[in-house]
């Protein structure tokens, strides 16, 4: 049999796409090969309580003693990286005989140079998972006067990592054509697969017919990473003051910085935010209780990916209020599909007056704008769908011998 390595920055405990999506390769690679994970310890989101099981899997789970860093920390974000690769290198060196390719899912840049490097020298063919953009999601957060020289400095590592890897998966159409004008990869090289939610979990909660009544507020919510990066506080000032009765605000999730926000939603006294954990499983049954739900994205970071939200969110049925570029894949998609609506980024006013506007909206329109999301989500970020495709190529690349496909 064949023998299959993934090493993967997050794995299951951890609830985050990342996680689920190279769980789920795993399972169904074990089918026809012989299959190792490899991962550190789960970190991912701060605040979680992890309870880790790996007994009677299909497949073999290895988990290195790196650095991790689930906070939003630049410096600690680099240092996890780089831990991880080295980690990585080593098994590879220990392990190498008999792996026919490798399945990188791995922290951007450093781990994923450092693997690369590993299997180039032992000939080892790797399939690499592109999440998002490196340096540019490093470089974007310094200070203007250095951002140049430090992308400049980077860039080449990327480069290097994608021209050497057999084959590379993008997350978006977007992605795929920014990669190939600033990385120069052709395009054969580089297939386009959504991630992906397993829709079964939210197919078998809705035939189970589960109604939650709101208590007569319409619920606007946000489930996800409550960080630095995720808007959250822009999400309560905007609730705040557009000061609808009978409404109220429902932050789901963990993150670091979840008591801040607690702290500044008590400055508005006068308004319903509430904050809910989401245990692993449980994500379909605290979505069904918002009437709309919410996903803001700072400026620019939505021009190279989906982020992981929109397709639970569409899967949930409810209608979506997109903060994104207009140009992006995710306004893209909603458009598209009718499944909400898109507004400017961290734009306030904007969103108060689209507040104020779905307050005065029929509920029938809210339910269609979510069925047509659902619709758009079973065709596009399924798992039944998009897992067959990278099994198909993880498989079919064993057997092939040029570096392009």
């Amino acid at each position: 049999m064949r023998k299959i390595v993934i090493f993967s920055g997050a794995f299951p405990p951890e609830p985050i796409v990342s996680a689920k999506i190279s769980y789920g390769l795993a399972e169904e690679l074990s089918k026809n090969n012989i299959v190792t994970v490899v991962c550190p310890n789960p970190s991912r989101p701060l605040g979680f309580k992890f309870v880790r099981k790996f007994e009677n899997l299909p497949f073999e789970v290895k988990v290195l003693d790196s650095y991790t860093c689930p906070k939003s920390w630049l410096l600690g974000r680099i240092w996890e990286s780089i831990s991880f690769g080295l980690k990585c290198k080593k098994f590879i060196k220990s392990n190498y005989i008999g792996i026919d390719v490798i399945y990188m899912n791995a922290w951007p840049i450093f781990a994923q140079f450092l693997i690369l490097s590993a299997a180039k020298k032992y000939h080892i063919k790797v399939i690499a998972h592109v999440q998002d953009i490196y340096p540019e999601s490093y470089t974007n957060k310094l200070p203007a006067h250095i951002k140049q020289f430090f992308y400049r400095l980077l860039l080449p590592i990327d480069k290097f990592v994608l021209k050497n890897a057999f084959h590379i998966l993008a997350i978006s159409e977007k992605m795929k054509d920014y990669l190939m004008k600033t990385r120069m990869v052709h395009s054969n090289k580089i297939s386009v697969i959504s991630n992906w939610h397993d829709e079964n979990e939210y197919l078998n909660f809705h035939k189970l017919n589960k109604k939650i009544t709101n208590s007569g507020y319409l619920t606007f919510m946000y489930l996800g990473n409550i960080g630095p990066v995720a808007g959250v506080e822009f999400l309560i000032e905007s609730f705040a003051e557009s000061k609808l009765s009978n409404s109220k605000l429902v932050l789901a999730g963990a993150g670091s910085m979840k008591d801040y926000c607690k702290n500044l939603s008590l400055k508005y006294a006068d308004s319903i935010i509430e904050f809910t954990d989401v245990p692993d499983g449980k994500v379909p049954e605290i979505q069904n209780q918002a009437d709309v739900m919410l996903l803001p994205v700072k400026k620019g970071a939505a021009m190279s990916s989906i982020p992981s939200k929109l397709p639970a969110y569409m899967f949930s049925k409810k209608p979506i209020i997109a903060c994104v570029d207009a140009d992006s894949d995710t306004a893209e998609s909603i458009q598209k599909s009718g499944g909400g609506w898109v507004i400017e980024p961290e734009n306030k006013y904007q969103l108060i007056a689209l507040f104020k506007a779905i307050y005065e909206d029929k509920q029938e329109s809210r339910v269609l704008k979510g069925v047509n999301g659902f619709n758009f989500a079973i065709d596009n970020f399924s798992k039944k769908i998009n897992l067959q495709k990278i099994v198909s190529i993880i498989e079919t690349s064993i057997n092939i011998n040029s570096k392009l496909y």
